[in-house]
């Protein structure tokens, strides 16, 4: 969700009654509420215009909507019960329905790194992995830099090389999961783990990832570079076609870029200027030759939320990430 799109959201939320408006939150991701609900915190003085036009955009938007597979599983739920009675219809409704229940480690998501960490310390590395890969991967590596040096590595080997987990497994990590949040139940689930995912939580993991490749490549070498070749940085956004870097920069804001950019060479920011229109660019070039220095630890957050925007664009199929192996479109 764009920063545009946060307030937006905080603004149609905040016009909504309390009730309305948490039933609203309910279907949310944790990340989605906090960011929505920071923005309403930063509200003042909406004017009436600004009010109507996202009201006119919400209302233009929804009319486009059916309800067609909105809340499936809760129609599904409701016509079993009627058609074979609460009994019969739990064991089938437990079968069809299991992914879409609130599992133990789904409330992991609503706490903090460092809250995750110390539940998750003392526990057998492929506890950990199991774990972490239910998690977002920013918020998995922001949890594996709290660690030791020795079980993070550990971890993210084992994340590399995680395929499928057996039940006599899973059922280990929810008895685990039960005794550490206090009998949260754990839904069944399914493990995606893989070179794909600890690529994911490399990129986010900031200044320890290369000693984390090497500690990989000294008991896997092949597998070292495998995490390697999926993993996405910001200067392989060179990658995307001139319309994919069109539709990055409608969605990021310019501090944001100007920040960024702080830290990229020369021919990425070409590549930046170029699609954007003369006038812009012009602002852009002078906007960052004003920019004093900027700490690397800011340009690096900067980068990865715009990276976040590439990969959100990229898994809805509106741009194409090249280099990564992928059969190329002539």
């Amino acid at each position: 969700m764009s920063d545009e799109g946060v307030n937006k959201s905080a603004i149609l939320l905040m016009t909504l009654g309390a009730d309305e408006a948490a039933e609203v939150m309910r279907y949310l991701e944790p990340k989605e509420v906090q960011k929505i609900s920071s923005a309403m915190v930063a509200l003042k003085n909406l004017s009436r215009e600004q009010i109507a036009t996202v009201f006119d955009e919400f209302h233009t938007s929804a009319a486009e909507k059916t309800t067609i597979g909105m809340d499936s599983s809760g129609y599904i739920r409701d016509m079993l019960n009627k058609a074979l009675g609460d009994d019969k219809a739990a064991g089938l409704l437990d079968r069809i329905l299991h992914n879409s229940d609130t599992s133990g480690i789904e409330s992991l998501k609503w706490m903090d790194p460092d809250s995750v960490a110390d539940l998750v310390a003392n526990e057998h590395p492929q506890i950990i992995a199991t774990i972490m890969v239910h998690l977002e991967p920013d918020q998995a590596s922001a949890v594996l830099n709290k660690l030791t040096e020795r079980v993070r590595n550990d971890v993210l080997l084992r994340i590399a090389t995680l395929d499928s987990v057996q039940p006599t497994a899973l059922q280990e990590l929810n008895d685990v999961l039960t005794k550490l949040l206090s009998g949260n139940a754990m839904a069944k689930k399914s493990i995606r783990g893989g070179i794909k995912t600890a690529a994911e939580i490399l990129n986010y993991i900031g200044s320890t990832q290369e000693q984390i490749i090497e500690s990989v490549r000294t008991h896997d070498a092949e597998l070292a570079q495998k995490i390697m070749d999926e993993m996405f940085v910001f200067e392989d956004i060179m990658e995307v076609d001139d319309r994919g870097i069109q539709l990055v920069l409608r969605e990021v804001q310019s501090e944001s870029l100007i920040v960024a950019l702080k830290g990229a060479s020369e021919e990425l920011r070409e590549k930046i200027f170029k699609n954007m229109s003369q006038r812009a660019a012009e602002m852009l070039r002078e906007d960052l030759e004003a920019k004093g220095p900027v700490k690397l630890s800011e340009v690096e957050s900067e980068q990865k939320e715009i990276l976040k925007v590439v990969r959100r664009l990229a898994d809805e199929g509106q741009i194409v990430l090249g280099g990564k192996g992928e059969d190329a479109y002539v």
